[in-house]
């Protein structure tokens, strides 16, 4: 069986001037909101926190019920997304996401501060990543993989940018000012940008109104879902997805501690720690510049093995900091190609029809595992008493993220996903 081009599918946008000028926009984009709706957290949090009495897990509460929202709100954006909304899902994410950090500036309970990342969360889940690949993947179809790639390299940008500015903000400012220059931005440059880089009618689900070569209608909504179940190939991708954000949002609250603990100085640490960054964003540029013709499946199988090998490097290695620069570099590097992989898993190993549902699909225990893994790392800890438990944990844990991805991959070459 081989994948079916759908019929009535939209050209793709012409000339290519038109194509750079909508990943650029759409990136700039994802710098913004990564920045200002992620990013800055903990640099907000610190001084909020102090001012207003609130402690570090109360906050972090709040960004974690956030996230849980996010995790639930992933299928109907993505299945908005579908039915040729993107531009008004993003759009008005950026506007409220614009909105709710000035109203973030005003907050003087805690009660307040929950409510407000309920919304937060929200508008994570239509602006962030997801929202913008399916509207790539809308947008250009086949050739979808080299604007998501493109994208996730301006994303790879949103903390060198917004880190350093949310700092100067705040040392110059406030945090509440801090906050009020964040909601403007997103306000003047997000909802700009996506208004008129996103075009509602290239999106427009034609598609829905023809049919697939073999005669039967494209996939979408919760026929998509249906399809997707009875798929060994979707569940391998499931676990892979979901144990790997578990793992990586564990590891990224906790690197820095459990560094610490294993007799690591400081300076060491937050050296080795700032390797992470860019390797991330050099191992992007790798699939960019030498891997353009291997498949998805090929490289995603190749880097989920990076993660238990730059663990078991962590445990295994003498302490020093060339043992920690070696681990900081595959770690991040891994990670960084883990984003193009996660863009693309979808249409290059189950379907190009229903992106957004199916990935808004995959996103649902994934953004929860992101959520939940940081407190459920900190419960590890206090019963084993060491953060040896916690990287123990981590290690089989990125051994389930090869398994599970190794899985998918093998099942889809046996059993394609559209006939």
């Amino acid at each position: 069986m081989s994948e079916a081009k759908t019929v009535g599918e939209a050209p793709l946008p012409k000339p290519r001037r038109n194509r750079r000028s909508f990943i650029a926009g759409l990136g700039i984009g994802q710098i913004v909101s990564w920045g200002s709706l992620y990013y800055s957290f903990p640099l907000i949090a610190e001084p909020m926190g102090r001012e207003l009495g609130f402690g570090k897990t109360e906050i972090y509460g709040a960004a974690t019920f956030g996230l849980m929202i996010a995790s639930l709100a992933a299928y109907p954006i993505g299945a908005a997304i579908d039915r040729g909304r993107g531009r008004a899902v993003m759009t008005l994410g950026s506007a409220a996401g614009g909105l709710l950090l000035l109203a973030w500036a005003q907050i003087g309970s805690l009660w307040s501060l929950y409510a407000l990342f309920a919304g937060v969360g929200l508008v994570q889940a239509m602006t962030l990543y997801d929202p913008a690949f399916a509207v790539v993947a809308r947008r250009y179809g086949v050739e979808a993989r080299r604007g998501i790639t493109a994208l996730t390299l301006w994303g790879g940008f949103a903390s060198t940018v917004f880190v350093p500015l949310t700092q100067l903000l705040l040392d110059q400012l406030g945090w509440r000012d801090a906050l009020m220059a964040l909601g403007l931005i997103n306000l003047g440059l997000c909802v700009l940008l996506h208004l008129l880089v996103i075009d509602a009618g290239a999106d427009a689900p034609r598609a829905a109104l023809a049919s697939t070569t073999d005669g039967r209608p494209p996939l979408a909504g919760r026929q998509a879902v249906g399809w997707a179940f009875g798929r060994p190939a979707f569940w391998g991708l499931l676990v892979a997805f979901t144990v790997y954000y578990g793992t990586f949002s564990g590891l990224t609250f906790h690197l820095y501690p459990m560094l610490i603990e294993r007799g690591f100085d400081a300076a060491t640490v937050v050296a080795a720690i700032a390797i992470i960054g860019p390797s991330q964003v050099a191992g992007r540029i790798a699939i960019w510049v030498f891997m353009r013709e291997r498949s998805v499946r090929a490289i995603g199988m190749a880097t989920v093995l990076a993660f238990p090998v730059s663990l078991l490097l962590l445990l295994l290695l003498p302490s020093g900091f060339a043992s920690l620069a070696i681990f900081a570099m595959v770690y991040g590097a891994a990670n960084g190609i883990m984003t193009i992989v996660r863009g693309l898993a979808v249409p290059e190993m189950l379907t190009r029809e229903a992106y957004g549902a199916i990935n808004g699909l995959l996103a649902v225990p994934a953004t929860a595992a992101k959520a939940i893994a940081p407190v459920a790392a900190a419960l590890l800890w206090a019963a084993a008493g060491s953060y040896d438990a916690v990287l123990v944990a981590a290690t089989l844990g990125s051994g389930l993220v090869a398994a599970g991805f190794w899985f998918a991959a093998i099942r889809r070459e046996r059993a394609p996903a559209i006939p």
